[in-house]
C-alpha cells in the first residue's frame, strides 16, 4: 500500500525506486540518531568534568609527559 501510494504520488517510478528512497531515508535517520547520541555523551562527559568527577590534564602536562 505504501509503495503503491509513493508511485501514484510521483515520488518514485517503480517499487525498486521506492525501496531505494526508503533505505536512503532510513540511513539519514540512523546518521542523525548517531550524532544525537554522540552529542548526548559529550554533554554528559562535560558535565562530569565541570563537576570535578573526571580527572583532566592540561595540554602542557601532556606535552611534558611525552617530551614534545
Amino acid at each position: 500500500a505504501i509503495v503503491k501510494k509513493a508511485i501514484e504520488k510521483g515520488y518514485a517510478g517503480n517499487q525498486t525506486e521506492v525501496i531505494r528512497q526508503a533505505l536512503m531515508a532510513y540511513d539519514r535517520m540512523l546518521e542523525e540518531e548517531e550524532v544525537r547520541l554522540v552529542n548526548k555523551g559529550i554533554e554528559f562527559e562535560m558535565q562530569e568534568m565541570k563537576a570535578g568527577r573526571i580527572k583532566t590534564k592540561t595540554f602542557k602536562e601532556i606535552k611534558k609527559k611525552f617530551m614534545w
